[in-house]
């Protein structure tokens, strides 16, 4: 047997892509400027970690030799428009990126409305709806996937920020990010698709619900009754899950952690 298409890395809110003719290392919501971001929504005053998030995703690209960086939606964090602090940011990444030779490609999430506009022609952005390279779909998870990206045989997305609550013997807990993985079912998506539904080939996808690499960014308690999904298709769409913490510890069926 060959490599797994999705191989999350050790420690990281990351993993590898098998795209064919490359592979890509994979983050989902980077979220660049939140500090920006919290200081208008919330009133929260914190430094930034432009250069730490940017340090890690270089380090990971070092660790696992790829040729192309995938963010799967929400590379910035105010919708608006990106500027100031924010577009510096991405700016930095990016040249950081040029240096090396790796493009980034960027499944447009419901956070990245003006990043076009700001870095014409320095991204490659996929659809809101997603696309399929390779294999692989890549999606954001804010809109129904369409049938191309529905036809790959492992979709990866991001939007949730996947968290569990973990407690222990005393009644403390802790909040860990974590992946969440399993088949999906076809029915949700054949109303959603409409005319559509007619080309959607079908191959028993499993879901890849990545962790945010942003660790300032919250997320949903997937194992906390009546925690609802973002995502428009789950949890309907999930036949089964299972949950694993970024260390690659198995946690067993999601609801049941």
């Amino acid at each position: 047997m060959g490599e797994p298409a999705v191989e999350p890395v050790p420690g990281a809110p990351a993993a590898t892509l098998d795209l064919g003719d490359e592979r890509a290392l994979a983050v989902a919501d980077y979220h660049a400027g939140i500090e920006v971001g919290l200081r208008y929504e919330r009133g929260v005053e914190l430094d930034s970690n432009a250069e730490k998030r940017r340090r890690r995703l270089l380090s990971l690209l070092d660790r696992t030799g790829a040729d192309r960086v995938v963010v799967l939606g929400d590379l910035v964090h105010r919708i608006a428009e990106p500027d100031g602090t924010e577009a510096e940011e991405v700016r930095d990444l990016l040249d950081a990126l040029d240096a090396r030779s790796v493009p980034l490609t960027l499944a447009t999430g419901n956070h990245d409305g003006g990043v076009a506009d700001v870095f014409p022609d320095r991204i490659e952005l996929l659809p809101s709806e997603g696309a399929r390279v390779g294999s692989i779909g890549l999606v954001h998870g804010h809109t129904w996937p369409n049938a191309e990206a529905l036809s790959a045989s492992t979709l990866c997305m991001g939007h949730e920020h996947p968290s569990v609550r973990l407690t222990d013997e005393v009644g403390g807990s802790r909040v860990e990010r974590a992946w969440l993985r399993g088949p999906l079912r076809r029915e949700p998506f054949l109303d959603a698709l409409g005319d559509d539904a007619d080309e959607l080939a079908w191959n028993d996808p499993e879901l890849v619900v990545f962790p945010a690499f942003n660790d300032r960014s919250g997320g949903t308690w997937i194992n906390v009754e009546g925690e609802s999904f973002l995502a428009p298709f789950l949890p309907e769409a999930l036949a089964s899950g299972e949950a694993y913490l970024t260390d690659g510890t198995r946690l067993g069926p999601y609801r049941e952690v």
